[in-house]
């Protein structure tokens, strides 16, 4: 692991440490120097001040010319970084000590991009290579050559293949029914601008007219009003931009499939496109190859294979685990730093697993106690032939202390864990202190032999099994030196190696079986070769950690590889997490991953940050860590982008940092950060880079006039740039420090897929699920919805009194009337119906808790929508044990005022409100199995919220699976009476919740 930084002088700021620091400088002829240099001061220029100062020194003669050398210095993951970028000022390097030395300038070009992508994943290779794993080492060779293949077949894309696969159109999955009445006179008004010239051209065309085909409309139109009427169009030699984005519309769809256009439409608002000459595409695509061919350039040494030896030595002859029908048993040896008090007896659990199936009885060691450590020395049998195991067989242990029932232990060292992890018998209390897990077959299928030791971890899951944790990882904690350690050994069955039997002799038995008995039954993996592919969404369920076979596991990922990008990237979050249950490194599911995300670049940037995010994580963080190194070396390219967005990342936490030091008034601290943002480090690292939410909007111009730090007590950033579009609403996010986003990100996952479904069934209730992305451990960034307010701000401005704003039905109603009139106060009106309708209907399905009047806002459009989601599955807040939210959803009368149009007996628009509702609940009930799956395939992601099967137990009653239609709906209508009968308490509840803001 790598090492704590000795020196934050990156991640301080001027304000509170010195300008200048004292550096010690090591030179090429053996002398060392010390130096004062300063914080803005660039590289380049500090190596001609050093120049100088060596001069006075002895043996300046042994030097060579400036040009010669560059800088190195040990970087915070601990590895060596060549700072060859001299125009880079000193406090934007990530230094772990202040130390830098003089080199000749290195031309391994291989070396450079190691250092590169230990940097962008926060994580040393040197790490990987330092841990002398097989299985890694093998991993990270085959990765490296697939990747560099990949690079190579890049290099013969043409333009538009090239454009295809790193800024793909991104599309809508159906046309909704409601929007011809969104159109003009049948037509989509579209504006069409030229990248080359003021050009400005606005055109009438179908929703179905292909991309080529408004290319040449926008093409003649300009050349007509150039007089060039008579000249040959090229629509073939362009591509429509969205102004402002790398979000480009081309390909062979209508124009109204696209998403920037259907949401324009939606929204009543023009689309602004550009028309782009294909050659600056190919400029763009030329600065990427030329980065490609320097990576791919490396050299390979080709060593010839040795010669087989003339007689088989008995290292190389392999026998069959099927042969073996002796007890699978170990040695348990012993344990070391087990936390547990001399005087406390310790035994060990062992099971064999299967998924979460026990394959046979569990055994236990003896009771035994010890200082430093624990000694056993003891067999442990298991009921079950070596021949019977399965290939993915797991063995996990669980140390336990043992206690008598009625004694107190004093000691502190041992943790008392929640009564439910424990087990009472024969007058005595077992708790459970640690527990690990490892693969009975290695990952070439190597039945294991020989000593092994398992260091544990002491975290214990809120459920176990049969007192073991099967679904944790078979990782081992990597944090030795303290962490507990048991020390096993396998038994040797044969002086053979003993290997669990390849995929043909599967087959082989399998058909041996069935001509030898009457039956027609069939091995599961001989079933996989016949079965039809399952639709994607239904293959999903088979990565559950219940299906553990490696065949089975294959099967599924093979189905899901018919899934579109746009599909692929609504599951991404949940495939990513999946690979938790995966034992070793090469599988299926990420060789899956890697395969898409190098074919996609926007699938590419969410893999990256959805792996990043978790790389403090020990557990995980080799297995994530190598996927993302696979995923760097096959984008060099796309490694640029990603850095800078890292190195924004780490600049906002260091603000956010400086202002948590300094308890100032709010004037203060707005003050303070914008003089930050001024600072060219800041500003620098912040602008001109892609937006980490959504990798095609470009954040190009700080206003730092307009950003502010949030009151809450993370003390949140709210960052605004300019729009480059002309007109364009200024683009914000919000940088969280110190707050788990995860979760939100699941539920805002969730109601983007509600969306799509119901847009599928062509239903549109105009969901606003925001970009919400964890970037790291508790840091994420919150995307800002612009012209919006919170239900609390809207009533307190009608009565500052928190009493009667709450209960105030006109407020919100003539807020809408405010900012609309006309038709578009009716538009206004229905935005607000269709998205009260799923929103209702979502926060019921998904038990979203803590709704009160600052988690909900509208936007000026009259789109409503929930923010905020810290509470999922039912688990709503309560006090002094009585729950605050007594309703399933929220639905007050000043939602319905606004739905009737402010006309109390205006039945027939709650009416179709109503409809709304029950029909978006239906669609969602025809996919229940769907979200139940995604939830099951994230139980292992530690949120709060979601650590056991019964947290999912909550969906299924809210989604009445296993009733008939009719019988939900009846249930559902009577949540939806409660919710009505009952929304006083919610008034309540917001006019105590507003009361207290104010306070505060």
């Amino acid at each position: 692991m790598s090492p704590v930084p000795m020196f934050n002088l990156w991640e301080v700021d001027s304000s509170v440490v010195a300008e200048a620091i004292w550096f010690d400088f090591m030179l090429p002829n053996g002398i060392f120097i010390q130096m004062e240099v300063f914080r803005e001061n660039t590289i380049s220029e500090i190596k001609m001040k050093l120049w100088k100062e060596a001069a006075m020194y002895p043996l300046y003669f042994l030097l060579e010319e400036i040009d010669a050398y560059m800088f190195e210095c040990v970087n915070q993951t601990a590895g060596r970084q060549e700072l060859e970028d001299e125009s880079q000022r000193l406090c934007d390097i990530r230094l772990f000590l202040p130390v830098l030395r003089l080199v000749i300038r290195n031309s391994n070009k291989a070396e450079k991009l190691d250092a590169k992508i230990s940097l962008l994943i926060g994580k040393g290779l040197h790490e990987f290579a330092g841990m002398k794993d097989p299985e890694v080492q093998e991993f990270r060779n085959k990765m490296r050559t697939l990747s560099e293949e990949k690079m190579r077949a890049l290099l013969n894309l043409s333009w538009m293949e090239w454009l295809m696969q790193t800024y793909p159109p991104e599309l809508e999955p159906a046309v909704p029914e409601n929007y011809q009445d969104k159109l003009y006179g049948g037509n989509i008004v579209v504006a069409v601008h030229f990248d080359s010239c003021m050009d400005v051209f606005s055109f009438q065309v179908s929703p179905e007219m292909k991309p080529i085909a408004l290319n040449e409309l926008a093409l003649r139109k300009s050349m007509t009003i150039h007089g060039r009427e008579n000249e040959e169009a090229y629509p073939k030699n362009y591509v429509l931009q969205v102004s402002g984005k790398h979000e480009y519309v081309f390909g062979n769809h209508g124009l109204i499939h696209f998403k920037y256009i259907r949401r324009c439409v939606m929204s009543r608002t023009l689309p602004r496109l550009t028309l782009v000459d294909h050659t600056n595409i190919k400029k763009m695509f030329e600065q990427e190859k030329s980065a490609i061919e320097v990576a791919t350039n490396r050299k390979i040494s080709n060593v010839p294979l040795p010669l087989p030896p003339k007689k088989r030595s008995a290292s190389q002859i392999t026998k069959s685990a099927w042969d073996f029908n002796s007890p699978f048993k170990i040695t348990l040896v012993r344990g070391t730093a087990l936390n547990a008090d001399e005087n406390v007896k310790v035994l060990v659990k062992a099971g064999l697993f299967h998924g979460t199936e026990l394959l046979c009885k569990s055994v236990e060691s003896m009771e035994v106690s010890g200082k430093l450590e624990h000694t056993w020395n003891e067999a442990l049998e298991f009921e079950i032939i070596v021949g019977d195991l399965p290939r993915m067989t797991r063995l996990c242990f669980a140390v336990y202390t043992v206690m008598d029932k009625m004694k107190k232990q004093k000691s502190t060292k041992t943790q008392v864990p929640p009564k439910g992890q424990t087990i009472r018998k024969a007058g005595k209390v077992q708790y459970p202190i640690a527990w690990v897990n490892t693969m009975v077959f290695d990952f070439k299928g190597q039945l294991k032999t020989g000593t092994l030791i398992l260091h544990g971890w002491s975290t214990l899951p809120d459920e176990l099994e049969e007192m073991l944790n099967p679904l944790g990882t078979v990782q081992t904690n990597p944090y030795t030196e303290n962490a507990p350690a048991l020390h096993i050994q396998f038994e040797s069955y044969s002086k053979f190696s003993i290997f669990y039997p390849a995929f043909d002799k599967i087959l082989e038995k399998a058909a041996e079986i069935a001509r030898s008995s009457d039956s027609v039954s069939m091995s599961l993996q001989a079933l996989l070769q016949i079965w039809s592919k399952l639709p994607p969404r239904d293959a999903l369920e088979l990565l559950d950690f219940n299906y553990p076979d490696l065949y089975v596991r294959k099967y599924a990922v093979d189905c899901l590889t018919h899934m579109s990008d746009e599909e692929l990237s609504q599951y991404l979050l949940q495939l990513v997490q999946v690979l938790r249950y995966e034992p070793y490194l090469d599988c299926a599911l990420s060789r899956f991953l890697l395969q898409r995300a190098q074919a996609n670049r926007r699938i590419g940037h969410f893999l990256f940050w959805h792996l990043r995010s978790e790389m403090h994580i020990s557990s995980v963080a080799t297995q994530f860590g190598l996927i993302l190194e696979a995923y760097c070396r096959g984008n060099v390219a796309h490694m640029k982008v990603l850095h800078k967005q890292v190195e924004a990342l780490n600049k906002l936490k260091t603000l956010n940092s400086l202002i948590k030091m300094n308890d100032k008034s709010s004037s203060k601290i707005k003050e303070t950060m914008q003089m930050c943002l001024k600072q060219a480090t800041y500003t620098d690292a912040l602008s001109e880079l892609q937006s980490p939410l959504n990798p095609n909007v470009i954040l190009s111009e700080l206003n730092t006039e307009k950003c502010k730090c949030m009151d809450s007590k993370m003390k949140p950033l709210w960052i605004v740039y300019n729009n480059k579009v002309f007109g364009g609403d200024p683009v914000g996010i919000i940088f969280k420090n110190g707050d788990d986003l995860r979760q939100d990100m699941l539920a805002l996952q969730l109601l983007r897929l509600m969306d799509h479904l119901w847009k599928e069934a062509g239903l549109d209730l105009r969901m606003l699920p925001y970009g919400c992305l964890a970037s790291g451990d508790r840091t994420g960034f919150i995307e800002v919805v612009t012209a919006a307010e919170t239900i609390a701000n809207i009533q307190l401005t009608i009565s500052s009194v928190a009493a009667t704003a709450a209960f105030n039905k006109d407020a919100l109603l003539n807020w809408l009337r405010e900012h609309n009139s006309g038709d578009e106060l009716e538009r206004a009106i229905e935005e607000f119906t269709l998205s009260c309708a799923g929103y209702c209907v979502a926060t019921y399905v998904l038990g979203i808790g803590d709704r009160h009047s600052d988690n909900i806002m509208v936007r000026k459009n009259g789109q409503l929508f929930h923010i905020d989601f810290g509470h999922i599955l039912g688990n709503f807040k309560s006090k002094f044990g009585i729950k605050r939210e007594r309703v399933p959803f929220i639905l007050t009368y000043d939602f319905i005022h606004v739905i009737q149009q402010g006309k109390t007996g205006n039945t027939e628009k709650f009416g179709r409100f109503r409809q709304y509702c029950e029909q978006a609940y239906l669609i969602l009930r025809k996919n229940g199995n769907l979200f139940i799956t995604l939830f099951a395939l994230m139980l292992t992601s530690g949120l709060p919220e979601l650590t056991s099967v019964k947290d999912i137990q909550y969906l299924k009653d809210s989604l009445a699976l296993g009733r008939s239609d009719e019988e939900a709906l009846k249930q559902f209508r009577q949540k939806f009476d409660e919710a009505l009968r009952e929304s006083w308490t919610t008034k309540v509840n917001w006019m105590a919740h507003t009361m207290k803001k104010q306070r505060s």
